[in-house]
C-alpha cells in the first residue's frame, strides 16, 4: 500500500481541504441512501402486518404470499432491464421515473379493498423499485466528490441495503400496532415526495450510453418466473398432476427457456451469456437462491406463528426476528477475515449444514411452545448462518468478472436473490397449505420447515459438489469483490 493509500485511508473522515460541492454532494448521497432504504425496507414491512391484512382483506392460507411475491416477482424479473434503461436513458431519469411509480403504487396499496386490488399494487411497487433500485449504485458513484467520498458512501450503502431488513420489520410493527397495516404502505409516500422534490437539484444525471432493449428477455423472465409461482401455489388445491399444474410448469419453463435463448442472440442482453457459462458463479447463484428461498419461508411462517400461537402484537413480533438479524450483522463482521482462511467453498459448506440444522429444528415448534424455547434457538443460527454464507457468494460470483461487466453480475446476484425468495415461499406455502387445518396455525408448519431444512441441505450438496475448491488467485481478488459486492 503506497504511503499516498495511507494518508487518504488515515484522514478519510477529516479532509483538510474539502472539494467546492462536498456540501452538495453530501445531500445527494444522503437523499439516494433514504430511497434505498425505502426500497428494501418495504420487501419486509409488510411481514409482521400479514396477519392483520389477511383478516381485513380475506386472504387464504396460500394466497396471502402474493402480498410478499407480487413484489419481489417483479422487482426482481424487471431489474436487469431497468439496469439497461438506466443505461440509455440516464440513470436520474429512471430513478425519478421508478420512484414516482413505487410511491404511486404505495399510495393505491394503502388504500386497497380487495386482495386482487392489493396484489396488483405490490406488483407496481416491484415494477418502480426494479426501475429505480439499479440506478442508486451509480448515482452514489457519480455524486461522490472523491474517491474517499465514494468509499464512504459505498460503506453506508452496505450498511442500509443490510440493515433495511431489520427495520422494516419492526417499523411494520410499530406502524401496525399504532395504527394500521395500511400505513405500511403511506409511509413510503411523504418519503417518495420528499426525495422526488430534492433529487435533481442535488444529484446530477450521468452519461447516456446508446443501445437496444433486450424487451424480449424482459417479459419472458418475469413472465416465466410468475407462471412457475402462480403453478406451484395452486398445486394444493388442484394437484401436482392436474392439467393446470402440468400446463404451468410448461408454460414457465418455455419462457425460461426462451429466455436463454434470447440472451444468446441478443446485441445487447440483459445476461453476458459467459457470466452463466462459470461453474464456480452458477453454483453460487444457486446456493444463494436456496438459502433465501428458505430464509423467507422464515419470514412469512413465523411471524404469524409469534402472533397467532404466541399471542405477541406487530411490534413484538418485529422485535422477535432481532436474533435472526443480529446474528446476519455479527457475523458479516468477521467474515472478511474468515474468508482468506478457510476459503468461500468451505464457508458456505458449513453455513448451510449450519442452516439446515436450525431449520430442522424449528419444524418441531407447536402450539404448547414459548418463543425463547422454539424460536429464539434456531432464529438465532438462522442468522449467524446466513451470514456466514452471503459474503463467499458475493464474492464467488463476482471474481474474475471483467469490470465492464462487474454492475451485470451484481445485477444477476440481485435477480436470484429476489427470485429465489419468491420461487421458494411459493414451494414452502405450498407445502403448508397442504397439510393445513381451518382454524389452525400449526398443522403443516412441520412440514414446511422440513421443506425449508431441504433447500438447505441442497445448497450443501451444490456447494460440495458444484463448487471448484477455491484457488489461491479468488482470496487475492476478495477485497475487490467486496467493493463490488455493495451492489448486490
Amino acid at each position: 500500500m503506497s504511503s499516498d493509500t495511507v494518508t487518504t485511508a488515515t484522514h478519510a473522515d477529516r479532509p483538510v481541504d474539502l472539494p467546492p460541492n462536498a456540501g452538495r454532494a453530501a445531500t445527494g448521497i444522503a437523499i439516494v441512501l433514504v430511497a434505498q432504504l425505502m426500497l428494501v425496507l418495504d420487501a419486509t414491512v409488510v411481514n409482521v402486518a400479514l396477519p392483520r391484512i389477511d383478516a381485513d382483506l380475506g386472504f387464504g392460507p396460500a394466497s396471502l404470499s402474493w402480498v410478499l411475491n407480487a413484489y419481489t416477482l417483479a422487482f426482481g424479473g424487471l431489474l436487469l432491464l431497468g439496469g439497461r434503461l438506466g443505461d440509455v436513458l440516464g440513470r436520474l431519469r429512471m430513478f425519478e421515473l421508478g420512484l414516482g411509480l413505487f410511491t404511486i403504487a404505495s399510495l393505491l396499496g394503502g388504500l386497497a379493498q380487495t386482495p386482487g386490488q392489493l396484489v396488483a399494487t405490490r406488483a407496481l411497487q416491484g415494477v418502480g423499485a426494479a426501475m429505480a433500485a439499479p440506478s442508486v449504485l451509480a448515482l452514489l458513484t457519480t455524486s461522490a466528490p472523491d474517491q474517499a467520498a465514494r468509499n464512504r458512501a459505498f460503506a453506508l450503502f452496505g450498511a442500509v441495503s443490510s440493515g433495511g431488513a431489520s427495520i422494516g420489520l419492526i417499523l411494520g410493527g410499530l406502524l401496525t400496532d399504532v395504527g394500521s397495516w395500511r400505513w405500511t404502505l403511506f409511509i413510503n409516500v411523504p418519503i417518495g415526495i420528499a426525495v422526488l422534490l430534492l433529487a435533481r437539484r442535488f444529484v446530477d444525471e450521468t452519461a447516456r450510453r446508446p443501445g437496444r432493449f433486450d424487451l424480449v428477455g424482459a417479459a419472458s423472465a418475469t413472465g416465466g418466473a410468475v407462471v412457475l409461482v402462480w403453478t406451484l401455489i395452486g398445486t394444493p388445491d388442484h394437484g401436482w398432476t392436474s392439467v393446470r399444474t402440468i400446463a404451468g410448469f410448461a408454460i414457465g419453463l418455455a419462457l425460461i427457456a426462451l429466455l436463454a435463448r434470447t440472451e444468446v442472440r441478443h446485441p445487447h442482453p440483459m445476461v453476458q451469456p459467459h457470466l452463466v457459462r462459470n461453474r464456480s458463479r452458477v453454483g453460487a447463484l444457486a446456493v444463494m437462491a436456496l438459502v433465501i428461498g428458505a430464509n423467507l419461508s422464515m419470514f412469512f411462517l413465523v411471524v404469524q406463528y409469534v402472533q397467532r400461537v404466541l399471542g405477541f402484537g406487530p411490534l413484538e413480533s418485529g422485535f422477535a426476528f432481532l436474533p435472526f438479524s443480529l446474528g446476519i450483522f455479527a457475523m458479516s463482521r468477521v467474515t472478511p477475515w474468515l474468508i482468506g482462511r478457510l476459503g468461500p467453498r468451505t464457508m458456505m459448506m458449513l453455513g448451510t449444514a449450519a442452516l439446515a440444522v436450525g431449520y430442522a429444528w424449528l419444524s418441531t415448534i407447536g402450539t404448547g411452545d414459548t418463543y425463547l424455547g422454539a424460536v429464539f434457538g434456531p432464529m438465532l443460527i438462522a442468522g449467524l448462518a446466513t451470514g456466514f454464507v452471503f459474503m463467499p457468494i458475493t464474492a464467488t460470483v463476482l471474481a474474475g468478472v471483467e469490470p465492464e461487466h462487474a454492475g451485470s453480475a451484481s445485477g444477476l446476484l440481485q435477480t436470484t436473490q429476489q427470485l429465489g425468495a419468491a420461487v421458494g415461499v411459493a414451494v414452502i406455502v405450498s407445502v403448508y397449505a397442504a397439510g393445513a387445518v381451518p382454524g389452525a396455525f400449526v398443522p403443516g408448519l412441520r412440514e414446511a420447515f422440513l421443506v425449508s431444512a431441504t433447500f438447505c441441505a441442497i445448497a450443501l450438496v451444490v456447494a460440495t459438489v458444484v463448487l471448484r475448491p477455491a484457488k489461491p488467485a479468488l482470496e487475492v481478488q476478495v477485497d475487490e469483490a467486496l467493493v463490488e459486492a455493495e451492489a448486490a
